[in-house]
């Protein structure tokens, strides 16, 4: 049988040789249709590509790519330091790449061109086409705190969401709270709606007759201040509001709100919050928190793809590692 060649790619796909080996490659400046077009047609042709000085090195380089949507706040700043110290570890230099909303951005292919020897994801839902453009170069890839359930059947590293929010809510009702808020993030993604409804489950086991408002706003302080405020506005004279955002950026919006209203924490509002990121701490009164293991995380994400790359098996099961409830002077 004969072997498929890039030229039998190059006229299933409707493109010169040139185009289709650019393509192929990762190299130059390509529309984003007709890139698919032709590894499409690579694909149905079975056509395997040869490695060459232009493309993606035989053996992968000593690198790990780190993808978030973002690099400035204090989760990214964790998962970077985390990441960084685990991929020195084991013998890698980390990348820094940032995820962008631009149909120009494509960082699949820029990763192919390195040759990365892995990539984590970090709060990131890739597109089928994302993970298939990764995979064809041989590239493994590992989620951290995947945002949806879907995982397209990639390892992943998470922690314990649902435990920790009901840690949160045992603590509050230990504490005297007569009425509960939760707070839950919008968008509602995977790691937000099981803390929320990890607090509310476990609150209806210790106090089922409790009464339970519930808000979403937003993944940033001021607007979590606006959607908690008409919440505070409702407590009656003597009430000690027990409030457990699912995030402590939520959570210092929940300061802002109280400070508006005149009450005081934790005398009149109680607040708990999820992260433990570092600005936590540095809230007036400190926050208490559910603390995820942020950087054991990033450090477990390199760890597989260091696995990987030695030749180990992939992980079937996601990576859980637990949360800690750290109490503070806001309960």
């Amino acid at each position: 049988m004969t072997e498929t060649t890039l030229a039998d790619v190059a006229a299933a796909a409707g493109v010169s040789v040139a185009t289709a080996s650019r393509a192929m490659s990762g190299r130059g400046d390509l529309a984003a249709d007709t890139r698919r077009r032709v590894r499409e047609a690579a694909t149905a042709l079975a056509y395997r590509r040869r490695s060459t000085r232009g493309g993606r090195p035989a053996a992968s380089a000593r690198l790990i790519d780190l993808v978030l949507g973002r690099f400035h706040n204090p989760w990214a700043d964790e998962v970077t330091t985390g990441a960084h110290g685990a991929a020195s570890a084991r013998g890698y230099d980390l990348v820094l790449t940032e995820e962008s909303d631009f149909p120009g951005d494509d960082w699949p292919v820029r990763i192919r061109r390195r040759g990365s020897a892995g990539v984590v994801l970090g709060l990131i839902s890739p597109t089928a086409t994302q993970v298939a453009g990764v995979r064809e170069a041989g590239t493994p890839l590992v989620l951290l705190d995947p945002p949806a359930e879907g995982t397209h059947g990639l390892p992943s590293v998470r922690t314990t969401d649902t435990a920790g929010a009901a840690a949160a809510a045992r603590h509050l009702a230990a504490r005297g709270a007569t009425r509960f808020v939760v707070l839950g993030g919008d968008p509602p993604f995977r790691y937000g709606r099981a803390r929320r409804d990890g607090f509310v489950e476990e609150l209806a086991r210790h106090l089922p007759h409790a009464i339970v408002d519930a808000a979403t706003s937003p993944w940033r302080a001021p607007a979590a201040r606006d959607a908690a405020l008409p919440l505070l506005r409702r407590r009656e004279p003597g009430e000690r509001i027990g409030v457990f955002a699912v995030s402590d950026e939520l959570a210092a919006g929940v300061y802002a709100a109280a400070a508006i209203e005149g009450l005081r924490i934790p005398d009149d509002v109680l607040v708990v919050g999820f992260d433990d990121v570092r600005g936590a701490r540095w809230l007036s009164p400190p926050l208490t928190t559910v603390r995820q293991p942020i950087r054991d995380m990033a450090a477990a994400a390199v760890d597989l793809l260091a696995d990987a790359a030695d030749g180990g098996a992939p992980a079937l099961a996601p990576v859980t590692l637990p949360t800690t409830l750290v109490v503070r002077a806001s309960t």
